[in-house]
């Protein structure tokens, strides 16, 4: 007769392994993404940040590859979701409020940035000062953001404007006025954080005033010398800023729609085609996306050697139809 105890015996062990095995295979979750564990531990590493020049290096990232002003702001959120009924004292209140307003201006959220520190102001005695300085800090970078040209305008609307009687010189005073409003802003913070995030306002501002030209390229007289102009002046008045290499980039990108449009008004085959300002145009972009291939360690090089590539593809395409017999 066969023994039942073995038998019980064996299935009692498969069944182990089973259990076992499954155990195994239960995925375990990534530390990296799991929520914070409390308050101070988001905090410390957004202090760690708060000093850093954004203007002329990329915001840091944190363990987890993300920015780590907006990781930051993610972070808190989730403290707030998760451990709602022990943050109902309001003893963190402030503490929170006063980070995300750190976090929000770094991710140009101003209006968001003033709000949360005037919750902090009024639920922390300690951080009232600063929570105050920040939020009308937040409050100028508002008003001086609206009185430049809207940043979202497309070429269509640019040209609307223009042909509805906005003209250039309008346009400059606006930009002038809106870049005098922030250095004087500037003065008010030197010393601070803020002076950095002041800086990157500069900048994006001389990025809109080019890209504004850009857009009337078509309309003025001057147009595309006007265009490389305004294009070539925020190269020059940026050379420190992490953006450089995609302010290069811009440039080279004009140069290859001017070349483009001048082959198409001027069939090389044609008599009317001109091969040294041709040559001139390919020059200028050649260069500009060599000084970027260039470069290593820039997440711009493989980008720029690629373009140049392209290029120099089509520029030979030119040459082939003017000289091949």
């Amino acid at each position: 007769m066969p023994c039942r105890t073995g038998s019980h015996s064996t299935l009692l062990s498969a069944l182990v392994l089973v259990l076992l095995a499954g155990c195994r295979t239960t995925p375990d979750f990534d530390p990296r993404y799991r929520p914070a564990e409390n308050v101070l531990e988001v905090v410390a590493v957004l202090r760690a940040h708060i000093p850093d020049d954004t203007y002329r290096f990329p915001p840091a990232r944190d363990f987890t590859g993300r920015n780590v002003y907006r990781s930051s702001l993610l972070r808190l959120e989730s403290i707030e979701q998760l451990h709602e009924d022990a943050l109902r004292a309001g003893h963190m209140t402030g503490v929170i409020a006063f980070a995300k307003g750190r976090s929000f201006e770094r991710m140009r959220a101003y209006d968001l940035a003033s709000q949360s520190y005037l919750v902090a102001a009024e639920a922390d005695p300690t951080l009232r000062a600063e929570s105050l300085h920040s939020a009308d800090v937040c409050d100028s970078f508002m008003r001086v953001i609206a009185t430049g040209p809207s940043e979202d305008l497309t070429d269509v609307e640019i040209q609307a404007r223009h042909i509805s009687g906005t003209s250039p010189e309008t346009v400059v005073a606006a930009f002038e006025d809106q870049i005098s409003l922030l250095e004087t802003l500037g003065e008010v913070v030197s010393g601070t954080h803020h002076y950095y995030i002041v800086d990157e306002e500069v900048e994006r501002s001389d990025v809109a005033r080019g890209q504004y030209f850009a857009g009337l390229r078509k309309v003025l007289p001057d147009g595309d010398v006007r265009a490389v102009a305004e294009f070539q002046r925020l190269v020059v008045r940026h050379p420190d800023s992490k953006n450089l290499n995609r302010h290069l980039l811009a440039l080279a990108d004009l140069y290859v729609d001017l070349a483009v449009e001048y082959a198409g008004a001027h069939p090389p085959e044609g008599l009317n085609f001109d091969p040294a300002r041709f040559q001139e145009l390919i020059d200028a972009g050649t260069r500009l996306y060599e000084m970027v291939a260039n470069q290593d360690g820039t997440p711009e090089k493989l980008e720029a050697s690629r373009r140049l590539e392209a290029f120099l593809a089509f520029a030979l395409a030119i040459d082939n139809d003017r000289f091949t017999p």
